[in-house]
């Protein structure tokens, strides 16, 4: 799809979501309306209950600092002085998130353009497309991708470094990198991309850590002592009557179970993978064990999948999986409508069943990836035979 065409499609679904969450502007989000129409967003929330429509500093409070990384507060404090009202900030950001979604399009179309039109119709990235800022991290995300599998590795880095300074995630794709620098032999390369990746994030994030700690510390203490929350398997599974203890460790448990699952996967392939290839499993992989899994996480997780694809016979599993993200949207805010005042809404039980109807339709497609991966790179003909035969000695 050429470059014009591919910004006409993407400027014409930008419009669509501005549309799904105009109405709730139009109602100064008002609650219980806001859920019952879909069209929560984070942005004109925050723009009074953070301060911002004082211009206050960030981290300057305490106990109600932006809970965000560095480059987030930023934009937000930024953007608070292009307005006056929660109306006026939330137009003000969306325009940049418009530049940020065309942006990342078109990175999309530079990796993967024969299904580049797929992240920009992608009806649960439409959804969600204004909930918040995740937009910032998610294009400097996938610019990093893009120059990484390039061997452009110092603009990956420093990219990266920007990215994890935006938004926290993009940190874990550092397992996959170094597993493919590792694998390629390019040791030396490792080492520098990782001290530029530590330097440039401690430069970003010194500045703020030395003059208001509490309040740069916050982001990192909710996301530490939070509890099951909104989209996690184990809100769900506290919903569905299963009380689970030592939620801290269980999650980190999950999580290296996980990871480990994507590090067989990764030492069965036959040649060192792309970077674009594998980010949505690791990704993905990270937010299934999470504490949270926020319904913007579809923001990050589509543009990673449509860069994974390599075959079209795999676009049932990518259409099905939206079609789980696009349920479990309309599920979360009808439970929350539900719990804010609404006369109708989502149970506790039917929410939670959709959530890992979510979750499965996530698996499912990082699944389908793998084998695909697997059958072209490997001798394994299914995905069964890798996780029977992971043990046999690596050549």
């Amino acid at each position: 799809m050429k470059a014009r065409t591919l910004i006409a499609l993407a400027v014409f679904a930008s419009l669509i979501s501005f549309a799904k969450f105009s109405h709730c502007e139009n109602n100064s989000w008002a609650t219980p309306d806001q859920y019952i129409h879909a069209c929560y967003s984070d942005l004109p929330a925050l723009y009074s209950s953070r301060g911002l429509d004082t211009n206050a500093w960030p981290y300057s409070s305490n106990d109600n600092s932006v809970e965000y990384p560095v480059v987030t507060a930023m934009v937000m404090y930024a953007t608070s002085f292009l307005a006056n009202s929660p109306v006026s900030f939330f137009n003000v950001n969306i325009f940049f998130l418009i530049l940020l979604f065309l942006a990342t399009v078109l990175v999309v179309r530079k990796i993967r353009p024969e299904f580049s039109y797929l992240s920009a119709i992608a009806p649960a990235m439409l959804a969600s497309l204004f909930i918040n800022w995740d937009l910032w991290g998610i294009a400097t995300m996938m610019l990093a991708i893009y120059w990484f599998d390039r061997k452009q590795y110092l603009y990956s880095a420093l990219v990266m470094a920007l990215s994890i300074s935006t938004k926290f995630l993009p940190i874990f794709l550092l397992i996959p990198i170094a597993f493919i620098l590792w694998r390629e032999a390019r040791f030396k390369e490792l080492i520098k991309y990782c001290v530029v990746v530590v330097v440039t994030w401690i430069a970003i994030n010194v500045p703020f850590a030395l003059t208001t700690p509490t309040g740069w510390w916050r982001f990192f203490k909710l996301n530490l002592e939070r509890g099951a929350d909104w989209g996690s398997i184990w809100l769900a599974l506290q919903q569905l009557g299963i009380s689970l203890t030592n939620l801290n460790y269980l999650s980190i448990l999950v999580l290296l179970i996980a990871l480990t699952s994507v590090a067989i996967v990764l030492f069965e392939l036959k040649y060192p993978p792309t970077l674009a290839s594998i980010a949505f499993i690791v990704l993905a992989a990270v937010m299934i064990a999470s504490k949270v899994y926020s319904p913007q996480f579809v923001l990050w997780l589509t543009p990673l999948a449509v860069i994974a694809l390599t075959n079209t016979k795999d676009l049932h599993a990518f259409w099905l999986w939206q079609a789980t993200e696009v349920m479990y949207h309309v599920a979360i805010w009808q439970h929350i409508a539900s719990i804010t005042g609404a006369k109708f809404g989502l149970g506790p039980t039917p929410y939670a069943i959709l959530t890992l109807v979510r979750i499965a339709g996530t698996i499912y497609l990082m699944a389908v990836l793998a084998r695909r991966a697997l059958q072209a790179r490997n001798t394994h003909s299914r995905l069964l035979d890798l996780l029977f035969e992971g043990g046999k000695p690596y050549p």
